[in-house]
């Protein structure tokens, strides 16, 4: 569950060689142009449509309007020196019903990105599937339906078809714990369901359709080939540790997807929590062998450890169908700007774990940053210097991790841009660019011109102040 804090200290620091630095986005958070070139709607387009659903009232009809300034933004990422760059691939562009014919229009505008970051010297690492869902496929069950790992299937080999001769690194799914738990039990993401049983089904039907698009995109030639999930330590929130209820916390959120993918097989609790919730008739017997289909890697979305209690008589928090008993502690100061602990060392501790629980699949930091309130000086300057304390902070615990034996392979910072940030709408800034959404403008803040010089260095100076 936890391994043991690791120790890191001031000194500049030195990654290997080889290392990948880089900065990652999403379709919906940043594309923008929601009606352009024959994109069809997805669930983000209705949910953010939905009364209350995100704060403010905020779409992403226009977003970052990445889709028409991308050329802008690549020349941002040059100059910043990043290695990769790791966006993801609107499903409703390419296949606006969700299946069928693909979309030239929509596909067209990922082979003029791809050109455009080769041109400068980013490699593309694609992501197929960041939480856009057709809303076609919507209407026809989801998540929930066993034929939407299908249709993912093929669409993962139409987009390779287009960009598998550039591309050579691909994720299937960002984070299906989020996808899956958020959007269909605790309702606060699209496509807003409030079911444990259809959060239990969508779940492993993402892991499904990962598997699935493993073999077409094997089959097809890909390269290297990953699967991105959101982890985080579970930790005591009390005086007196609780083993059982972060051992089960653990399971729902962490082994539910590392154990199928990397070991064929679900946890017991997780299985036993499932058959509470609607019954396990949709996990058919041949799915593991499906799922388990090796990867090249696995990519990491670190933000902040998961703090429990045991509380006898709770009811279960909706996230985590199955946590009857479990309470979740408020976190402790100091927090960025969503409420969330900065906790560096769980990042450390993560890496080492997985290496030692999971020897031999290499691991990719894949998201990891801060929302903080960032506002621009009168001469244009944005000074974030809690961000660069952030940043500092995680990538010494990366380095400390390194040393232990875990096998990381590369870091992607979230996020280029300031963005959509789902349902917090435009008001939570992740960005190492700042973003005036009234025009437009891109301004790097302090932080990207802090992480330029990590990636010109390939390390970190002094301890950031």
């Amino acid at each position: 569950m936890t391994a043991p804090a690791l120790q890191t200290d001031d000194r500049p620091l030195t990654f290997p060689s080889g290392f990948v630095w880089g900065a990652a986005t999403a379709s919906y958070q940043i594309e923008g142009a929601a009606r352009d070139d024959g994109r069809g709607p997805s669930i983000w387009d209705t949910f953010s449509r939905r009364p209350g659903a995100v704060a403010g009232g905020h779409t992403g009809d226009v977003a970052c309007d990445h889709y028409h300034r991308f050329r802008d933004d690549v020349r941002l990422m040059a100059g910043l020196g990043l290695d990769a760059y790791r966006f993801s691939v609107a499903w409703p562009r390419v296949q606006p019903d969700g299946s069928g014919p693909v979309n030239p229009r929509g596909l067209g505008f990922y082979d003029r990105l791809v050109d455009a970051l080769l041109e400068v010297g980013v490699t593309p690492y694609a992501t197929l599937y960041h939480w856009d869902l057709p809303q076609a496929l919507e209407d026809r069950g989801g998540w929930t339906a066993r034929d939407t790992a299908l249709r993912f299937a093929d669409y993962a080999e139409a987009v390779h078809r287009r960009l598998g001769d550039r591309v050579g690194t691909w994720t299937t799914i960002n984070e299906p714990w989020v996808a899956a738990y958020l959007g269909h039990a605790a309702g606060v993401h699209a496509p807003g369901r409030t079911s444990a049983a259809d959060a239990f089904r969508a779940a492993h039907h993402l892991l499904l359709g990962h598997g699935l698009a493993v073999r077409r995109l094997r089959a097809a030639g890909a390269g290297q080939i990953s699967l991105t999930l959101n982890l985080a330590p579970v930790v005591a929130g009390a005086a007196e540790p609780d083993a059982d209820a972060a051992d089960l916390v653990d399971a729902m959120l962490n082994r539910q997807f590392l154990d199928p993918v990397l070991r064929g097989e679900y946890p017991g609790r997780v299985l036993a929590a499932a058959s509470r919730h609607g019954g396990l008739d949709h996990v058919h017997g041949d799915d593991l062998p499906v799922v388990s289909e090796p990867i090249d890697s696995l990519g990491i979305n670190y933000y902040n450890p998961t703090r429990v209690a045991a509380s006898p008589g709770a009811p279960p928090n909706p996230a985590y169908p199955g946590s009857e008993g479990v309470a979740f502690p408020p976190a402790e100061p100091p927090l960025t700007a969503m409420g969330w602990p900065i906790a560096p060392g769980g990042l450390g501790d993560l890496l080492v774990r997985l290496s030692r629980d999971y020897p031999g699949t290499p691991l990719v930091v894949t998201e990891n940053g801060a929302a903080f309130d960032d506002v621009p000086d009168a001469d244009g300057r944005v000074r974030d210097p809690a961000r660069i304390a952030y940043l500092d902070g995680h990538l010494r615990a990366a380095h400390a991790a390194l040393a232990a034996g875990a096998d990381l392979r590369g870091y992607l910072v979230w996020s280029l841009l300031d963005n959509f940030e789902w349902a917090e709408g435009y008001a939570k800034r992740f960005g190492i660019v700042y973003v005036d959404f009234a025009d437009q403008r891109r301004l790097p803040k302090d932080s990207a011109l802090w992480f330029r010089d990590v990636i010109a260095r390939n390390g970190i100076g002094g301890k950031a102040k």
